[in-house]
């Protein structure tokens, strides 16, 4: 094992004839570009498309008939049995719902005189409504004291006078799973603020929502989700109707947490924050159980032991989770909640959890995606993104991804390869987000040829090699792309190169063409970043306000504009780029560093 050595000449620094393109001897002008079709759908995927519009079709007509809310009847439970702990504590920075019918949601407000007519008005975007019905608003709401209590109360029994009866959007299953959850937990307070007849009322509103929740339609995606909100709320529930809801929930929830939370303990969307909300629900459940005085399930138990493992490797030092496949950092407080029960809460210096690497140095910590992403419903919200890193340097996160999750269904694009800290060639993209009328039936899975990554991880004395290579520009220009991460801990440095090349196993030829490349670092939101003089090394500062530099020796290094995604909402931030172009029929090198500042030899 041996270290990336200095930085060669590059061929740019060398006058070039007339013709030429920087950084590639001989390469023709013109880049032949393929058309705009881009990645294409696997042919079996129309056989899932029949299938979904046939069963959705189906379930809409059978819910949708007049009498189909009495089916959803049941023995009636006469009051709430237990308040189920939620664990997910209450942000400073969330804006306070404004009560008498205004609410601020996902960045927007709706006003109304009275609750009716909240759940009478047009909402302002497809974000809002989802939030709104899924009563993610009803937490900040009951912190307000009697009075938000009351609110509550009212726009609860409001909700059921507009929507009693199903619809495909308010009765989803992932929405009506979150609100069943916050009904469950809240449910006991409400009914000692409530009369005889509204906490009748509100018992049955959770039952029936409950009970719905343990039929079709929802797929594997979230199922486990579903059975643990519907369990909840069978233990909150009084007598028969509880037990019988609950009892039913538990029995179906050990094969769904087998298909989602891995022997790893990563969640089958390989998105960290998936695993670590999951764990949240599974925490309430298991208090629920225990105010109960009834026995956690062995599996229920066993899911919690392995989610809490992974989220403790998949927690960086600046307390937030890493940033990968559709799922955001989440707060420093929510992880501490969710973490409370560890017993050994330091995160290990390196390992591996849903295909997530980490390595570090005394101040470097970096997180590499190495391998493919989710396949078919699981990759709903996956990011195409094979080798994208993250790096904390101390405890300021300097290099990430754009941060996109399914809260920002309108940023599609920042799932590719471009919104995060990658490499990409040309303007295509290896795979995309299926959309249109599909992509509406089946969710916006990942469409594309298969991926296959490798990797290559040694340790040694004082340093640290990781290689990860991956096949997905293949298609399109007949390229590996392979990362090669070095780190110096002695010196908390990380050296880097980044290589194309054709495979070794195909011998023949393949046409020489000039791909352009892009080599892309998302900054965080706050970092500062400025360019030397010698237009390859920049430095960049974190909140800590410690420096760094980056170098490169890439033709053309640049500090562009960026867009990051922060709970659903897009900030301004930068992204270091270096460009250039690489021969299709030939190897391209391209290689880069991160040191701390301050040390001899840092360029003006």
């Amino acid at each position: 094992m041996s270290p990336l050595g200095p930085f060669a000449p590059r061929d740019s620094d060398v006058p070039l004839a007339e013709g030429h393109i920087p950084g590639l001897k001989g390469a023709p002008m013109r880049t032949p570009m393929r058309p705009a079709s881009g990645a294409r759908p696997d042919p079996r995927l129309w056989a899932s498309v029949a299938k979904a519009l046939a069963a959705r079709q189906a379930w809409i007509e059978l819910y949708g008939l007049p009498g189909y809310g009495l089916t959803l009847g049941g023995p009636t439970a006469d009051g709430f049995a237990v308040s189920p702990r939620d664990f997910r504590p209450l942000s400073e920075e969330a804006p306070r719902p404004l009560l008498s019918g205004k609410l601020t949601l996902a960045g927007l407000s709706l006003d109304a005189g009275a609750p009716v007519e909240l759940w009478n008005s047009p909402t302002p975007s497809r974000a809002f409504a989802v939030e709104l019905h899924s009563f993610n608003w009803l937490p900040a709401m009951m912190a307000q004291g009697e009075r938000g209590v009351r609110e509550t109360l009212s726009l609860t029994l409001a909700w059921q006078d507009v929507f009693s009866r199903w619809s495909p959007f308010s009765w989803d299953p992932d929405i009506l799973a979150r609100r069943v959850y916050h009904l469950a937990c809240a449910g006991r307070r409400l009914a000692g603020a409530a009369t005889e007849i509204e906490r009748l009322r509100l018992t049955d509103i959770l039952a029936r929502q409950a009970r719905q929740l343990l039929r079709p339609p929802g797929g594997v995606m979230g199922r486990a989700e579903r059975l643990t909100a519907a369990a909840i709320a069978g233990c909150a529930l009084t007598g028969k109707t509880g037990a019988a809801i609950r009892n039913k929930a538990l029995k179906r929830l050990p094969s769904a947490l087998a298909a989602t939370v891995a022997p790893d303990g990563a969640h089958a969307s390989r998105a960290p924050e998936k695993g670590l909300e999951l764990l949240l629900d599974l925490l309430t459940l298991d208090d629920a159980l225990a105010q109960l005085s009834e026995v956690t399930p062995e599996a229920v138990a066993e899911a919690i032991s392995r989610l809490t493992l992974a989220l403790r490797l998949q927690t960086l030092p600046d307390r937030r989770l890493a940033v990968f496949q559709g799922g955001g950092p989440s707060t420093a407080e929510r992880i501490a909640a969710a973490r409370a029960h560890d017993d050994a809460p330091a995160a290990p210096p390196s390992g591996a959890v849903g295909g997530l690497l980490r390595v570090s140095s005394p101040l470097l910590t970096v997180m590499v995606d190495v391998e493919a992403p989710a396949l078919n419903a699981w990759s709903a919200a996956a990011c195409s993104q094979p080798a994208a890193l993250e790096v904390v340097c101390g405890r300021d996160r300097l290099f990430t991804s754009a941060g996109w999750t399914p809260r920002a269904m309108d940023r599609q694009a920042l799932r590719l390869a471009h919104g995060a800290s990658t490499l990409t060639l040309g303007e295509q993209p290896m795979s995309e987000p299926l959309g249109g009328w599909k992509g509406e039936l089946l969710g916006p899975r990942l469409v594309g040829p298969a991926l296959h990554v490798t990797r290559q991880h040694q340790e040694g004395d004082g340093a640290v090699w990781l290689e990860v290579e991956h096949d997905g520009w293949m298609p399109l220009y007949g390229l590996m792309h392979q990362r090669r991460l070095y780190i110096d801990q002695r010196l908390d440095e990380l050296r880097a190169e980044e290589r194309l090349h054709p495979p070794a196993d195909r011998p023949e030829a393949a046409r020489a063409i000039a791909a352009p490349y892009a080599l892309r670092f998302q900054l965080e939101p706050g970092v500062q970043a400025s360019l030397a003089r010698d237009r390859r090394s920049i430095l960049l500062r974190g909140p800590s306000g410690r420096g760094w530099w980056f170098r490169s020796d890439g033709p053309d290094v640049a500090i562009e504009p960026a867009v990051h995604i922060d709970d659903g909402l897009t900030r301004r931030s930068l992204q270091i780029v270096v460009r250039g172009s690489a021969r299709t029929d030939a190897e391209t090198k391209v290689r880069w560093k991160l040191s701390p500042a301050g040390a001899s030899g840092d360029p003006d």
